[in-house]
């Protein structure tokens, strides 16, 4: 006995699908899978229940991870299904794509720990800061990066050699004293408060840093390179209340290269001394 063969129209091949007509006729344009039958009275479009299963495939097929075109190709070569080095070639994606996720997932995790703890730890306050012997050294450096081998190698032995002691509790700051953005040749003081004074050395001398009686402050986490954003916003403090400046800001790095293993966990003290006017 005959049977007869089922048709069925766009919209339900559609429903049966889950996928839209738009969908359908997208496959149809590029030569995925076409109408078994269009009425060319009507132009009502037909599927048959073999279909069904091709749109199984090509839905599975997506779901690999492999492109439209990429399953036309196997379709056209008569095979349902890709080939071992096809699949090989899809491992390899996957394996390249995990490892890109995996970069972002650490990239995105650390900025969020940069915001929330810029959420409690932005806030700008004002502070006094004390008197102290200084141990000091200034020098023309190339950029920011020598102080990491510059304070423990050059500046820290010259210091032990003098027979210096930190204070407590510590302290210690640098001060930038060129006049205009340097990139290069940056004339750098640091500063190092000691329980008391020692003999000048062609490297260390020092001096006795006043007292200051409000300091504008701001804690800056991240690399250097992204201060201006920190100076904006402590700037705009400034002169929203009315403080006047009264010295060079003064930059107190408590956690750095040197202890930190994410960039973002870098923190900086920016000092700015101020007074009402």
């Amino acid at each position: 006995m005959n049977k007869t063969k089922i048709k069925l129209k766009i919209g339900e091949f559609s429903k049966l699908n889950m996928v839209t007509i738009k969908t359908l006729r997208h496959y149809e344009e590029i030569g995925l899978i076409s109408p078994f039958e269009i009425d060319k009275w009507t132009g009502y479009r037909y599927y048959t229940v073999d279909q069904l299963s091709k749109m199984n495939l090509i839905i599975y097929l997506k779901g690999l991870g492999f492109s439209l075109e990429e399953v036309r190709d196997i379709f056209e070569d008569g095979r349902e299904l890709p080939s071992v080095q096809e699949i090989k070639l899809k491992l390899d994606e996957c394996g390249k794509e995990l490892n890109r996720l995996t970069k972002r997932i650490t990239e995105l995790s650390a900025l969020e720990n940069k915001l929330q703890k810029r959420e409690i730890m932005e806030q700008i306050f004002i502070k006094s800061l004390p008197s102290v012997v200084a141990a000091t050294h200034r020098r023309v450096i190339s950029g920011y990066h020598e102080l990491f081998n510059l304070c423990p190698n050059v500046i820290g032995p010259e210091m032990a050699r003098l027979g210096c002691e930190c204070a407590s509790p510590e302290y210690c700051f640098t001060v930038d004293h060129n006049e205009e953005y340097c990139s290069t040749n940056i004339d750098i003081e640091y500063f190092e408060a000691v329980k008391e004074r020692r003999e000048d050395s062609e490297m260390i001398q020092f001096k006795d840093i006043p007292a200051v009686e409000a300091a504008a402050c701001i804690n800056h986490y991240g690399v250097y390179e992204e201060l201006p954003a920190s100076f904006a916003k402590l700037y705009r403090h400034i002169e929203e209340n009315g403080f006047r400046i009264t010295d060079k800001p003064r930059f107190c790095y408590i956690d750095g290269i040197w202890n930190k293993d994410s960039e973002s966990e870098w923190l900086t003290e920016i000092q700015i001394p101020v007074e009402k006017p």
